[in-house]
């Protein structure tokens, strides 16, 4: 099969590849991009260490083909907060909840809250689970996850514009 090219929009930056048209968006993040804090864990799109923002929504990218994505606006881990400035706030809240041990599904699971709280207005525990449940941790037990996530539904401390990103 052809390689076709593929012109991604990652975190404000433009990627452009050739690759096969069946490759997932989480194989040219990682493979063509260099941005490897999205992570692959199951490829049945169960787990949810894949979520990146697409268009601001959740996604998990191991079942999304990088052709259907050309032009649209991806965010990554990479992408919420510069290297050199402060945590996102979803960072910040899953530190002082102790909402990550190993630190696999964090990446997954800090996209899909942002994603949440730009669309949930519920901030109780049973609706945040729910919300989660696509998300899988084995470590944590959660409770630290929908605590920080409940919280940040509560306060709101994402930025208020089309900004992802913790930062200017």
């Amino acid at each position: 099969m052809a390689n076709y090219a593929i012109r991604l929009v990652v975190n404000g930056n433009c990627y452009e590849t050739e690759a096969d048209p069946m490759i997932s968006l989480l194989d040219v993040l990682r493979e063509h991009c260099h941005l490897t804090g999205t992570h692959q864990g199951c490829d049945t799109v169960q787990c949810g260490a894949c979520t990146v923002l697409i268009n601001g929504r959740a996604v998990k990218s191991c079942n999304r083909l990088a052709l259907q994505c050309q032009d649209m606006q991806i965010t990554t881990i990479e992408g919420i907060a510069s290297q050199d400035g402060p945590l996102h706030p979803v960072q910040m809240a899953f530190t002082q909840h102790h909402a990550l041990q190993c630190g696999f599904c964090t990446p997954g699971l800090i996209m899909r809250t942002i994603a949440l709280i730009q669309e949930q207005d519920s901030s109780d525990e049973q609706s945040v689970r729910a919300a989660l449940s696509g998300n899988l941790c084995r470590c944590t037990g959660y409770e630290g996850i929908v605590r920080a996530v409940c919280e940040l539904l509560r306060t709101r401390e994402l930025p208020t514009n089309n900004s992802v990103s913790g930062h200017p």
